[in-house]
């Protein structure tokens, strides 16, 4: 079925090209005999502009996993109630993000820190190329701004950690031993209905070997989260088994150019002035509010372009 969608959105770009280079090609030729059809020309570049940006970049996902869908994890760094605040805004943002983008997104677990924001949040993005678009966003997020939690106003700077990885096809094979798992069975916590905070319903898995942990608590069904989160699970193992493959061919290859996971990648900046800056591609904004609000494809598109230039000169 994914394979099916691949094909007939490709199918779809193809025919949205055809279509624009036939009215392209018509209005060019009125803007030839009229000059008053210039404008219309432009109009209708304008108008296909986007789109054509975005089918270029998506031709340019060649990874094995670039088309799947993707597992999103915000975590805050140390920094107590702050960071935790932090890590809420940016869980917002890439919400915000996939509403604009027309993703569909499921919370499959939030877990609310003491006085404000979060300590843990994952999140199902859903859409063609999801991984593809999202994979830029792993790592460190950094703000500076002055804390409303403090009552002398002072300035602070938070760390929030981004993760991404691709929800696998069932047919790709990932060994789970039931001997390494621990299976924990809670009430599930926060707003959600009658029955939601009195049953146990959610479910918490830890890898021993590994000492992953995956929570899920969507469901009002304990069966139908054991089983999400399994499957969060065995994204996560295919995850840590092809970073350790990377890591090995890197240690071949010679030290790597990327930015790793543990490194800063994007600072928020909103006070003493704003600004949006990724340090990986130079790419700075200064409307830090409209990003926060999830008008994130410059910096996505920045990054990925980047990374096919470096592919083509490898």
């Amino acid at each position: 079925m994914r394979r099916q969608r691949a094909l007939e959105a490709k199918l779809a770009n193809d025919r949205f090209l055809a279509e624009a280079a036939e009215e392209i090609e018509i209005l060019l030729e009125l803007a030839r005999e009229d000059p008053d059809g210039e404008q219309e020309l432009k109009t209708a570049l304008a108008r296909v502009e986007p789109k054509l940006e975005r089918i270029e970049l998506e031709t340019k996902m060649t990874g094995e996993y670039d088309a799947n869908n993707a597992y999103l994890e915000v975590h805050p760094g140390a920094g107590g109630t702050e960071s935790a605040d932090w890590a809420a805004m940016l869980l917002r943002m890439y919400l915000k993000w996939c509403e604009r983008r027309g993703l569909g997104a499921d919370l499959l677990d939030t877990q609310d820190a003491e006085e404000a924001g979060i300590k843990s949040a994952t999140v199902l993005v859903k859409g063609e190329y999801a991984y593809g678009y999202l994979k830029s966003e792993s790592g460190i997020h950094r703000l500076v701004r002055i804390s409303p939690f403090d009552a002398q106003g002072r300035r602070h700077t938070s760390f929030a950690s981004v993760h991404i990885y691709p929800e696998v096809d069932e047919a790709i094979e990932v060994q789970i031993e039931d001997k390494d798992v621990r299976i924990d069975r809670f009430c599930s916590s926060g707003p959600g209905g009658q029955g939601v905070n009195t049953t146990y319903s959610a479910v918490r898995l830890t890898h021993l070997p590994t000492g992953i942990v995956v929570t899920c608590q969507n469901e009002r069904s304990q069966i139908k989260n054991l089983a999400t989160a399994m499957k969060v699970l065995k994204a996560r193992l295919f995850e840590l088994e092809r970073a350790k493959k990377e890591e090995e061919l890197a240690k071949i290859k010679g030290p790597k150019k990327d930015i790793s996971w543990g490194n800063q990648i994007r600072s928020y900046v909103l006070q003493p002035y704003r600004m949006v800056k990724d340090l990986r591609t130079g790419h700075e904004v200064g409307d830090a509010d409209r990003v926060l609000d999830g008008d994130l494809d410059a910096f996505v598109e920045a990054y990925l372009k980047q990374q096919a230039m470096a592919a083509n000169k490898g």
